[in-house]
């Protein structure tokens, strides 16, 4: 249950994992928990919750990284990732490209149920100071097809975003999928993980 009284916490079990330079084997409920102590320290802000997954195909399997990026407007932000590797070589762009987008909805649609609510209520008396909240979910697709091969499956990508209820970012804007879960694509996984 969420508690107040000890500080910033949420008990509570899950199965996904995440990390970033300085943590290892966060769950679901330590990412949140993170999240809510960022945004206590200055609820007055404007804040977005981002979520974004690259990949990268290797000889013999394909790693997926998922960013979930907290971002205080103008002053700092929060991240972690969760890394994926799966023991074959995904070839369609289109194949790619939907898989990813699966992978960060499903980690916004679980951010969203069951913390959303609890994160947005750090900031609602401070909504006259200029204090906000939101959720992005970056593809990590452009929408121009002389630069981007990804430029077919853009509109059904931000339909299935915004039908889930998100605001979904495209290239150049969705910088956490094409520029910091990017980052952690490089180095394949050593063994399988489903999701």
């Amino acid at each position: 249950m969420r508690s107040m009284t000890n500080g910033w916490r949420y008990d509570g079990n899950s199965d996904i994992v995440f990390q970033n330079l300085s943590e290892r084997n966060m769950s679901v409920e330590d990412v949140f928990t993170k999240i809510g102590k960022f945004m206590m320290l200055r609820p007055q802000a404007e804040y977005r919750l981002i979520i974004g997954t690259d990949c990268q195909v290797h000889a013999r399997s394909t790693t997926f990284v998922t960013g979930v990026v907290i971002q205080r407007v103008g002053n700092g932000a929060w991240a972690c990732y969760r890394k994926l590797s799966l023991p074959r070589r995904f070839s369609s762009i289109g194949q790619k490209l939907s898989f990813e987008t699966s992978l960060s909805e499903q980690i916004a649609v679980e951010l969203r149920e069951r913390y959303r609510s609890a994160l947005e209520d750090i900031v609602q008396s401070y909504v006259y100071q200029g204090a906000s909240f939101e959720m992005f979910v970056d593809i990590d697709a452009g929408s121009d097809a002389i630069v981007n091969k990804t430029a077919p499956f853009v509109a059904e990508m931000v339909r299935r975003v915004e039908a889930l209820g998100f605001t979904a970012r495209i290239k150049p804007e969705a910088v956490i999928a094409s520029s910091y879960a990017n980052r952690y694509t490089k180095q394949a996984g050593r063994r399988a993980a489903a999701y």
